[in-house]
């Protein structure tokens, strides 16, 4: 028989309490198939609008990192050029040809960077998208062009797949062309992938464009 414990126990319906509430809490606590199904469909619509802004947040921030580098990586190389071959107002005081100038410039650079494919002043050699170029930003205007086309370049492929080009124009001014996607990758928009530079005659150093406190491309992408 059960002992004089179990029996006091069973009295006083401590037992049965116990039992009721188990019962109580399995049944309230339970969901039904409906309901888990509703609660996973919340979390997905959640899910589905939270996930792109925080991976375009992510992606902007890799992006911007990428830039920074590559600014920082040029800027090291022109520095270190200039200590070997002297000031770079001094570079092209032989030279008679812009594209004598830009291959120059171009090598001198590329002797203290990571460099993975040279093309040199062929725009068709593959380090180059050939393609348009558009211009964004806060003031509106507009540019497009065809890097691969234009004349007096210098472009090659660094080791983690950006492109740079040197470009010297009609005035004698040398901007860089970055490419962050390198060639035939990503949007090629201005702002977006796609970034310049320029060479101050002033002996600066590498500049961006953009405002004087170091926004590129208004307000696209902040360098400094």
């Amino acid at each position: 028989g059960k002992s004089s414990y179990s029996k006091s126990f069973d009295y006083f319906g401590c037992r049965g309490f116990i039992n009721f509430c188990r019962a109580f809490f399995k049944k309230t606590l339970a969901f039904t198939l409906a309901e888990t199904l509703i609660v996973m469909g919340i979390i997905g619509v959640v899910a589905a609008l939270t996930l792109p802004n925080l991976n375009s947040s992510t992606g902007e921030k890799e992006k911007v990192a990428k830039v920074k580098k590559i600014y920082s990586n040029l800027q090291d190389a022109f520095g270190r050029a200039e200590a070997v071959y002297g000031p770079y107002n001094e570079w092209f005081v032989n030279d008679t040809k812009r594209s004598d100038e830009v291959q120059r410039l171009g090598e001198r650079i590329a002797e203290f960077m990571k460099i993975s494919k040279i093309c040199g002043t062929d725009g068709t050699a593959g380090c180059v998208t050939s393609g348009k170029t558009n211009f964004i930003g806060s003031g509106g205007l507009q540019l497009s062009m065809d890097l691969s086309t234009l004349s007096n370049t210098y472009s090659y492929i660094t080791t983690d797949g950006t492109t740079i080009l040197f470009y010297i124009n009609n005035s004698d001014i040398a901007n860089i062309y970055v490419d962050i996607d390198g060639p035939n990758k990503g949007s090629f928009t201005m702002g977006k992938d796609l970034f310049s530079f320029t060479i101050d005659d002033e002996d600066e150093g590498i500049q961006t464009m953009g405002s004087s406190s170091g926004v590129l491309y208004q307000d696209s992408v902040l360098i400094g």
